[in-house]
């Protein structure tokens, strides 16, 4: 790797959390200096500008964080066990970047702003819903769920219940709603295994 791209990546790096926590407007140039030591020629020379660094630093937090909230491939795991340990990861695995979950903290602050970061959190939620929906047809295809499960429909609940138990366990600085959802939603996927063949 050449000085210039490991400079590069250092920045993104270092700009991640501070965009994680602060938000694109509240995230300045100059905080991105002071956290890389760097001059502003010396940033320039890699990115042209606030919006570039901010899209490249989601990317790369968004990247940390389904590492550590998706389960690796594990094929000894059926499909509603896979889910259960997705469950799990997410309610248990600490934040991969200091300021929670970027897909949430972005969707929030790209709302009514940049269209960019709203995209690129828009293509984060898509990813994130595709592999849960791939679980669930595949469980479909192994008789494993049941069926006429909907997976986009099963995706969209899992996603939404896990990230609206994060908002609140933020707010609240308290786990119990995690550990709400993740009772309530263990439940949910257990309910969704296909009966054992009769003998």
């Amino acid at each position: 790797m050449s000085k210039g791209t490991t400079t590069r990546q250092r920045i993104i790096e270092n700009a991640a959390p501070l965009f994680n926590q602060l938000g694109f407007a509240g995230c300045s140039m100059q905080d991105i200096l002071e956290a890389t030591g760097l001059q502003k020629g010396g940033l320039y020379r890699h990115f042209s500008g606030k919006e570039e660094l901010a899209a490249e630093a989601f990317r790369y937090a968004l990247s940390r964080a389904m590492t550590s909230r998706m389960p690796a491939a594990d094929p000894s795991l059926n499909a509603v066990e896979h889910l259960r340990k997705l469950i799990e990861q997410f309610v248990e695995a600490p934040s991969a970047i200091p300021g929670g979950c970027p897909l949430l903290n972005t969707a929030v602050d790209a709302d009514d702003g940049n269209s960019v970061l709203r995209d690129l959190a828009r293509n984060g939620l898509n990813e994130w819903r595709a592999r849960i929906a791939q679980i669930v047809s595949r469980g479909l295809r192994r008789k494993e769920i049941r069926a006429g499960a909907r997976p986009q429909a099963l995706a969209n609940i899992i996603i939404a219940t896990l990230e609206g138990a994060l908002m609140i366990s933020r707010l609240e600085e308290s786990k119990a709603a995690l550990y709400d959802a993740r009772s309530f939603l263990e439940d949910f996927v257990s309910r969704l295994a296909s009966p054992p063949p009769p003998r």
